[in-house]
């Protein structure tokens, strides 16, 4: 959908790859276990990170309260529908590959999910600032997710847009409906599916 994130290829490749520089992001480790609500790697033209998780600007509770929930993944569907998504930015995340989970809770299977060929892959996403309590500005993104193709409908009822490298213009460009046309799955027999093995989950 995803739950988690993995990346760890160098940076310079992936700078290498979509013409950028690693000056912002350093040579960061290899992350096995990315989560959401922490900072990961984003491509908006240039490299940066920002925090996994969009705090909705704009809606409030019944109270008439901020609401302080995260929104980790937008549905492709409704995205640009929703006032709690008014102009919002397009981003890519850059990743090797997710994680989904299967079975009953404590008998779950994790899976490892990359692209057959390597490399990486490119989450369609959407960016936003949050001005949190005290004024801090906080860039966060979110990613978008589709219906899943034929790989992924086994383990999960969702999957992430995954965009073509000669895409990521398209989908961070101007016009609205070119980039809604990049929102469907992944085409079928790409993804590489496999058990997750021995994943530290509560490690990088």
């Amino acid at each position: 959908m995803p739950g988690r994130f993995f990346l760890t290829d160098p940076m310079a490749a992936l700078a290498d790859t979509l013409g950028a520089t690693t000056a912002v992001v350093g040579n960061e480790p290899a992350r096995h276990n990315i989560a959401p609500g922490q900072k990961i790697v984003v491509f908006d033209g240039h490299l940066s990170r920002m925090r996994w998780g969009i705090v909705p600007v704009g809606r409030v509770n019944a109270r008439g309260r901020p609401v302080m929930e995260q929104i980790i993944n937008a549905r492709s569907e409704t995205v640009f529908d929703k006032s709690a998504f008014d102009g919002v930015g397009r981003a890519v995340i850059p990743v090797n590959g997710w994680y989904e989970w299967t079975g009953e809770r404590r008998k779950k299977t994790a899976w490892r999910i990359a692209a057959k060929e390597g490399g990486f892959l490119y989450y369609a996403a959407i960016t936003d600032v949050w001005t949190a309590p005290g004024g801090m500005m906080v860039p966060q993104v979110a990613a978008v997710t589709c219906a899943p193709n034929k790989d992924v409908a086994p383990i999960h009822h969702r999957m992430g847009v995954l965009l073509e490298r000669e895409d990521i213009g398209t989908w961070m460009g101007n016009d609205l409906d070119k980039a809604k046309a990049l929102m469907v799955p992944w085409p079928d027999g790409c993804l590489d599916i496999s058990p997750a093995g021995d994943v530290d989950w509560n490690g990088p």
